[in-house]
């Protein structure tokens, strides 16, 4: 068998990663690669490994030797499909790595924004409590979980997985339809009645045509005064500008998001400066916690070797 030239595009954004496969192979790893520097690096590959970077018709129609692009994460939105399918490039990702540790993630910012977490440890290091008169200090609502109507938009492995860790706290699950449905499946809700109604929201689904800005201004001041939006999904999925509005203006009681419409954010981003205490921002980690990782690691490993298996 001949030697399978293999490209990582972005190797820096899994750490830890050991290539582990059973033919002969020669790999070239870029810790990061800018847009203008892909179709150089991949013209010759036979595989490539791509977390994020982007990959377009042009990168593909200058690879003739090009058979598998490997993402090692569930979305693909960064590659041009109707491209790859039509130089016959097949596309393999990794499913259901991150039920737990998104799940956990999206539980986390639930659990500190209901119970005020960023405000009472703002107040603490600006010292509220030291100069009260009282042996507690009050400046924010906490609520309870139990008793609180979760709404999930997104019923695959981690939206079950969060349902699942919610309901051990005595929340009321409810499942989210498509905005545009014109007709509600069992089991599910419909989309203006979960907006209206729920305590929380949690947002688990793909970016596309259908959900960019699922949330804008109108939805947003349709949420219930005080409830809490999770996003660890794609920042596209929430209009930031309204968002934004929605916690300065005292619609909403908080929001926790992991995800941004730029990443990284090197062109600002309202949310970001924005330093609101009802406000949790991580930077896209939901995903990597250390056993996920391992995950990841595996899974992209065995979808290599399944591929060159076969062919």
């Amino acid at each position: 068998m001949q030697t399978v030239e293999i490209v990582f595009l972005d190797y820096a954004t899994l750490p830890g990663y050991e290539p582990d496969f059973k033919f002969p192979h020669h790999i070239t790893r870029y810790e990061t690669t800018s847009a203008d520097e892909v179709a150089a690096r991949i013209k010759d590959a036979a595989i490539v490994v791509s977390n994020k970077v982007k990959i377009d018709a042009q990168a593909m129609a200058g690879s003739p030797n090009l058979k598998l692009i490997a993402v090692p994460a569930t979305g693909v939105n960064h590659l041009d499909l109707t491209a790859a399918k039509q130089h016959h490039i097949e596309i393999s990702n990794v499913k259901s790595y991150g039920n737990d540790t998104v799940s956990e993630h999206a539980m986390m910012m639930i659990l500190a924004l209901m119970r005020q977490l960023p405000a009472y440890q703002r107040d603490i290091a600006a010292g509220m409590w030291q100069k009260s008169e009282l042996f507690c200090h009050f400046s924010a609502p906490i609520h309870d979980l139990n008793g609180k109507t979760l709404g999930i938009f997104g019923k695959g492995g981690i939206g079950q997985a969060l349902a699942k860790r919610a309901e051990a706290f005595g929340m009321h699950i409810i499942w989210g339809e498509h905005k545009d449905a014109t007709d509600c499946r069992d089991g599910y809700t419909p989309f203006q009645e979960v907006v209206q109604t729920a305590d929380v929201i949690s947002l688990h689904c793909p970016l596309n045509e259908h959900t960019r800005n699922m949330l804008s201004e109108t939805e947003l001041k349709m949420m219930k005064p005080g409830a809490v939006l999770i996003n660890v999904g794609r920042g596209g999925l929430v209009d930031e500008l309204a968002l934004v509005a929605a916690l300065k203006y005292g619609q909403l009681g908080g929001a926790g998001v992991d995800v941004l419409t730029e990443e990284p954010p090197r062109h600002g981003n309202p949310l970001l400066s924005a330093h609101l205490p009802n406000l949790i921002i991580t930077p896209h980690v939901a995903w990597g916690s250390e056993e996920a990782i391992k995950r990841i690691c595996s899974i992209l490993n065995d979808n290599i070797n399944q591929f060159m298996n076969k062919n």
